[in-house]
């Protein structure tokens, strides 16, 4: 059984005719046809020559008519395909007023503008903005979140963009999907425990994640000759049945990191109020009074609401 080998197109560019140049040859034509008609007409010549003259001048205006169908005019950042008979000819990528063979292909039909107007394979090379849809996906913990994603693309390979897949646009919209899905398994939420500190996570690591989305992109699209300019995380939040249960444990990481930062603060402000009052001589404590003194302070420093201290007016142990 012989395999079946995919031959990828690639872009030829191309040179084609000024059209300022076959303008006036293809204005003669259609001029001089008609001209021909009347004069071998007025002339009163004998039949055959009549008939013969009417033939040549039908001939000279059907050869300007159709020189005419042979211009096209292209913008900055605009090619044309060229396709003759089926087979690829080119592409004309430089701007302005052109001719070419009358043969090639046009395209068929679309609107632009509201009027119905031959597309001549034309295709555009400015860059294009692909702004994706909310997507409900699983990370790498298999929580459901929503993500979307911005795609800033153009097309740098005409042939293989009308060659080798069907349609580019839709081809791009499909596969960016197909991406920022992939992407989102690959990489965690958020953080998990203290040990995966250093993990790259979607909410986290925003540069890293749109370094990765921006690779894929490139490795897939690259077989419709398309290049992605930069790709980003617009949206990216956990999926409404988890977002209450996720909210509650944010906000308990952050009270525990706060305490621990409280608790660290406060230890070491003990540890330092006692060294320097051994070390002045202020007051000498035995270990119990140590203790107690410890105590009072850490409520002090730890506390979320005001201390209100009691004054002892009489003796350090009564």
């Amino acid at each position: 059984m012989k395999a079946d080998v995919r031959i990828s197109s690639g872009e030829q560019e191309v040179q084609v005719l000024s059209g300022w140049l076959v303008l006036p040859v293809t204005i003669a034509l259609l001029l001089g046809g008609p001209a021909l008609i009347i004069a071998v007409a007025v002339m009163r010549m004998p039949p055959a020559a009549l008939v013969t003259g009417i033939i040549i001048g039908v001939l000279i205006e059907g050869t300007g008519i159709l020189s005419a169908i042979g211009f096209f005019t292209l913008q900055p950042n605009e090619a044309r395909v060229l396709i003759l008979f089926g087979a690829y000819k080119g592409t004309v990528r430089e701007a302005g007023f052109h001719w070419g063979n009358p043969f090639y292909a046009n395209g068929g039909m679309e609107m632009a503008g509201g009027r119905v107007c031959l597309s001549r394979n034309k295709i555009s090379l400015r860059l294009r903005n692909l702004n994706g849809e909310k997507l409900k996906v699983n990370d790498k913990r298999g929580n459901p979140i929503e993500i979307a994603a911005v795609v800033v693309w153009r097309v740098h390979d005409t042939a293989q963009a009308f060659f080798d897949v069907d349609n580019y646009t839709h081809y791009v919209q499909v596969q960016s999907e197909a991406a920022v899905r992939h992407l989102a398994s690959r990489f965690a939420y958020d953080h998990g425990e203290e040990n995966e500190a250093n993990e790259v996570t979607l909410r986290g690591g925003v540069e890293q994640v749109s370094a990765a989305l921006k690779q894929e992109l490139e490795d897939r699209l690259a077989k419709a000759g398309v290049e992605v300019e930069e790709a980003r995380i617009t949206h990216l939040a956990y999926a409404p049945e988890i977002a209450q249960a996720m909210l509650r444990r944010q906000q308990a990481e952050a009270v525990i990191a706060a305490r621990t930062k409280i608790v660290q603060g406060a230890v070491g402000m003990v540890s330092m109020a006692l060294e320097e009052l051994s070390k002045k001589g202020v007051v000498n404590l035995d270990d119990e009074r140590r203790a107690a003194m410890v105590s009072n302070l850490m409520v002090v420093l730890c506390g979320e609401s005001e201390v209100h201290p009691v004054v002892n007016t009489g003796t350090l142990y009564t």
